[in-house]
């Protein structure tokens, strides 16, 4: 990784999100091709893909935040040589550009290129907020553009970090399939505060969305249960999520806080096993 400085006034401290889950569905179960009103297994699966492409970003900048404003004692880090950050101050603002290049692969293993560029003022009151552009930007094939902002607490009720970020995002999918993301995602980060490593943090996820395809179809989605990430799983341990498409509801179940593979989508008392990639 390498961190470029250009200093012109003071630094501010912050932080971000984390992510829902991609999956496909299990050779067993028979999936619709969209063409219905009725909430599928195939749409549930773009629906959860496009929320992987989304948080896994957050997740990223989350961890960029972490590990450039609190270098002291820093013993792993997610980025590679590829990654280049460059820190600017101008008038108590703080500028950070996170250049990926034309492609980039984290230690975590995933594929990045392009720019994520990020603005914040000082912290008043334990409080910052952060506003993220996406530039030429993808993330493991998928393209990612637009923007938000983030608001950022220092300790929330529970004394634990927490950020509420509001997306509105496009998502590019290989195949040509666009997704635009809206809404609100609210992260509190439980475990691995300070640590000075990306490797045991654990994050609390709630907050909904709406999610609108290219293809035409529409879903909406809420946390009813917390999704809980563990930095050393690639997917959510346990929570639970409802999505809605035109008066049709489905659930989908991530487990009981085992690290595995598989959820559970159930629609009108129906369950589907759901493979995660």
């Amino acid at each position: 990784m390498k961190t470029n400085f250009v200093k012109t006034g003071t630094i501010a401290i912050i932080g971000i999100l984390m992510l829902f889950a991609s999956c496909s569905k299990d050779d067993t179960t028979s999936v619709d091709n969209g063409s219905t009103d009725d909430l599928t297994a195939e749409q549930s699966r773009l629906n959860a893909e496009t929320d992987k492409a989304t948080d896994a970003v957050f997740n990223l900048i989350e961890i960029a935040y972490a590990e450039n404003e609190e270098t002291e004692g820093r013993n792993a880090s997610l980025f590679t040589d590829c990654v280049t950050i460059t820190i600017s101050f101008e008038n108590g603002v703080t500028f950070i550009t996170l250049d990926f290049g034309f492609g980039c692969q984290l230690n975590n293993g995933a594929v990045v290129s392009g720019i994520i560029n990020l603005t914040y003022g000082p912290v008043v009151a334990g409080t910052v907020t952060i506003t993220y552009v996406f530039e030429d930007f993808t993330y493991n094939n998928k393209g990612i553009a637009g923007g938000g902002t983030i608001y950022r607490e220092r300790n929330n009720a529970n004394g634990n970090p927490q950020s509420t970020a509001n997306k509105a995002i496009e998502i590019s999918f290989p195949d040509g399939l666009v997704a635009t993301v809206t809404g609100t995602r609210v992260a509190e980060w439980i475990e691995g505060v300070g640590s000075s490593t990306w490797m045991d943090n654990v994050f609390l996820i709630t907050g909904d969305r709406e999610i609108n395809f290219s293809s035409g179809f529409t879903h909406y989605a809420i946390v009813t249960e917390a999704l809980r990430r563990e930095a050393t799983c690639h997917y959510f341990v346990s929570g639970v999520v409802e999505i809605t498409r035109n008066g049709t509801s489905g659930s989908l179940d991530f487990g009981d806080g085992t690290c595995d593979n598989i959820a559970i989508l159930t629609v009108n008392g129906q369950e589907i096993i759901i493979i995660l990639n």
